[in-house]
């Protein structure tokens, strides 16, 4: 009797214990990419509009766009910043003939610019009034959008989402002639 009990005490947990098991043993999911805003991608970029710079672009004639939506407030923008502004940094320089690269921030001049002056080498604007947000609908920063010479969005997203990261390799790649 007592090996009755046992058997079928053990057959029980193992009925227990198998689904988890099973379960468990699935393959993990790859990361999607979420996007905090409307998707614009291989659609024509809305007009990019500010109050004004606090470093201003050069010409953006026959070059990409990336224009980089952030703010000083912003938990995933302060986390991301000191790696992003070095790299985009390296990016002005090393595109140049290529690309330009624009931040903007919903923020008054005097934020962005006590921000912007610290180690940012590329183009600043203050939009107090959300203009460029509120067009590309952006509702979590930081948001980057890539823009072709043509003015078609050729990459949008969060620059460090992973498995989505927007890298060197990643720029070499869409700005190749």
């Amino acid at each position: 009797m007592n090996k009755k009990i046992t058997s079928l005490s053990l057959l029980l947990l193992f009925a227990l214990i198998l689904p988890t098991i099973l379960i468990s043993g699935n393959p993990v999911k790859p990361v999607e990419k979420k996007m905090w805003a409307k998707s614009f991608l291989g659609q024509k970029a809305p007009a990019v509009e500010v109050e004004g710079w606090v470093r201003k672009p050069g010409s953006l004639d026959g070059k990409y766009v990336l224009i980089d939506i952030w703010a000083t407030w912003c938990g995933p923008c302060r986390k991301v910043i000191p790696e992003m502004i070095p790299e985009m940094n390296q990016w002005q320089a090393k595109f140049i003939d290529k690309l330009v690269i624009i931040g903007i921030s919903n923020e008054a001049k005097e934020k962005v610019e006590a921000y912007a002056k610290e180690n940012i080498q590329y183009a600043n604007g203050y939009d107090t009034q959300a203009r460029v947000k509120n067009a590309l609908r952006v509702t979590g920063i930081p948001h980057v959008i890539l823009v072709d010479p043509e003015g078609i969005v050729v990459w949008e997203g969060f620059p460090k989402l992973p498995g989505y990261e927007l890298t060197t390799e990643v720029l070499e790649g869409i700005l190749k002639p």
